[in-house]
């Protein structure tokens, strides 16, 4: 690109010169934002109630940027192996990622990983909360979680919970249960959350806390029965169901799994701008807010970038105390 000198040309106008000839290749780039497919990387497998909510909200980003959203989902390891996926990309936004509580609990349990959930990433938008719920299935002879806590107190072999991975919300959820009801249980990471309820009907595990999002349709077909959420109140959709606050009698239990749109870290302002902006107004329309309704998820949208930043990071202070407070670890 051939870029005139400034000496040959009055002070003001050489630099405005200058000025566009560097910059207007990269505003033209900037504006033309989205200009090719989006991939949107899911750390779950398809089919499960994360996945879904993720195709969802790809369909309505779609219609609201006019290109289309690819949703790619990379399993394996807790989330890491997409976390370490994306935070490779480029950073110019056509890679995003579903980041999550999960990522947060993978860097404290595994500092070694090859990502960090604050500085490894832009932070565009955090989606909102999901429970857990504490289900068995409905062939179990447990039909409330008191009755679970005293059989698990007597076993001489330990009960088994399913989760999808080590660090996974169902994981800690299943912890921080264990602990409180000073049972005796085993952990049985499994490759995803889809496998939980499948383990639960063969009966290689008792009790499962997957998220409200992948429970509930099975707890209305009949195949498990919830007997506990892991959320500080109960949730519309099963209105009979206790918290675990409840349960114990205590206000320090309420264990919502989180998520948000992620980007590599370095994300250009006026991209970051355009994708925050995409992702609330696709937030606000009244098809996905009555999609995610039904999933049992609350939408809570962060303020900005910044605050949804500042929100991981305490986080990171919060799920740090439950790991260590439960004495989680990856080989226990």
């Amino acid at each position: 690109m051939f870029i005139p000198s400034c000496r040959f040309l009055p002070g003001a106008l050489a630099c405005a010169a200058l000025s566009t000839a560097l910059c207007t290749p990269a505003a033209a780039a900037t504006d033309a934002f989205p200009s090719r497919p989006i991939r949107l990387i899911v750390p779950y497998a398809p089919g499960g109630g994360p996945d879904g909510l993720a195709r969802k909200t790809a369909e309505v980003l779609a219609k609201e940027l006019g290109i289309a959203v690819i949703v790619e989902n990379k399993v394996g390891a807790g989330g890491m192996l997409a976390g370490e996926y994306a935070t490779r990309a480029t950073a110019d936004g056509y890679t995003l990622m579903l980041g999550s509580s999960t990522h947060v609990t993978q860097k404290i349990l595994q500092p070694a990983v090859n990502f960090d959930p604050v500085t490894g990433f832009t932070h565009i938008v955090r989606t909102g909360f999901t429970p857990q719920v504490l289900i068995v299935s409905t062939d179990s002879p447990y039909t409330s979680a008191q009755e679970l806590i005293a059989a698990a107190r007597q076993v001489s072999d330990p009960f088994n919970y399913a989760s999808g991975g080590i660090g996974s919300a169902a994981h800690l959820a299943g912890a921080a249960f264990s602990g409180a009801a000073k049972a005796n249980t085993m952990h049985i990471p499994y490759r995803g959350s889809v496998e939980i309820v499948p383990a639960l009907l063969k009966g290689d595990v008792q009790f499962g806390f997957p998220t409200a999002s992948t429970a509930l349709p099975h707890i209305a077909n009949g195949k498990v029965r919830a007997l506990a959420v892991s959320s500080a109140q109960r949730l519309p959709q099963l209105p009979d169901v206790p918290t675990l606050d409840e349960v114990f009698q205590r206000d320090d239990l309420a264990l919502d799994a989180w998520s948000g749109i992620w980007a590599p870290a370095g994300l250009p302002q006026p991209v970051l701008d355009k994708l925050e902006q995409a992702f609330k107004t696709v937030y606000a329309t009244p098809e996905i807010k009555a999609f995610y309704e039904q999933a049992g998820t609350q939408l809570n949208p962060s303020a900005s970038p910044a605050d949804f930043t500042r929100f991981i990071q305490g986080e990171t202070a919060k799920y740090q105390k439950v790991v260590s407070d439960n004495k989680i670890e990856v080989n226990p």
